[in-house]
């Protein structure tokens, strides 16, 4: 699915959602020009919306079988234009765990070169093999997710899965994101905690 998206400053006028007992109602905007960056910083910020609120990391690889008659998500485009999302929110986010996808998804092609990556458990685990051999067990019980892509549902839960079937037997696997995250994996290294200055 590909969709273009227009940044909110392009809008002029924006319906708002009249109350029962009135008329339709605008708003005159009065909006500055703006740069092509901003443009695409605007756009970001709107795909980025759409990862974090409607995508879900499937519970298994994808398989466009299994989510075909998936029921579709609205979402609220910034000029109140809804738009519908079925299987490619499940798909999208799989890319993380099997980037051969990418090939698969209309608009994509120009990142191609991006299926020869490794997917995010085998990039943990060659992170932790990389490491003295005395804190590798420590390590895979400390892995902190971070940022925007953090927040989508069932990552947290699918990256734990994979890395207990693809570490070694001896290690506790434990993955945590968010802020939480953050002073739970401080609290269990020390080295962090001084680094940081909150011992």
């Amino acid at each position: 699915m590909r969709l273009e998206t227009e940044p909110p400053f392009f809008f002029t006028r924006r319906r708002r959602k009249p109350p029962p007992h009135a008329g339709r109602a605008t708003i005159d905007l009065d909006i500055p020009n703006t740069t092509e960056s901003y443009k695409l910083y605007s756009q970001r910020a709107i795909a980025s919306d759409i990862k974090e609120s409607v995508c879900r990391v499937p519970d298994t690889a994808f398989e466009e079988s299994a989510y075909a008659n998936v029921p579709m998500t609205p979402y609220e485009l910034p000029d109140g234009q809804t738009i519908e999302i079925g299987a490619d929110r499940f798909k999208v986010p799989d890319v993380l765990f099997n980037p051969s996808l990418v090939q698969t998804i209309p608009g994509m092609e120009s990142f191609a070169g991006f299926a020869s990556v490794s997917g995010l458990p085998q990039m943990v685990i060659e992170s932790i093999n990389r490491c003295d051999a005395d804190i590798k067990r420590e390590l895979f019980s400390s892995i902190l997710l971070a940022g925007g892509t953090a927040s989508m549902l069932q990552l947290k839960e699918r990256l734990e899965k994979e890395l207990m079937e693809e570490a070694p037997q001896a290690a506790r696997v434990k993955v945590e994101s968010g802020y939480r995250g953050f002073w739970l994996v401080c609290d269990k290294l020390p080295e962090y905690r001084a680094l940081l200055g909150t011992v």
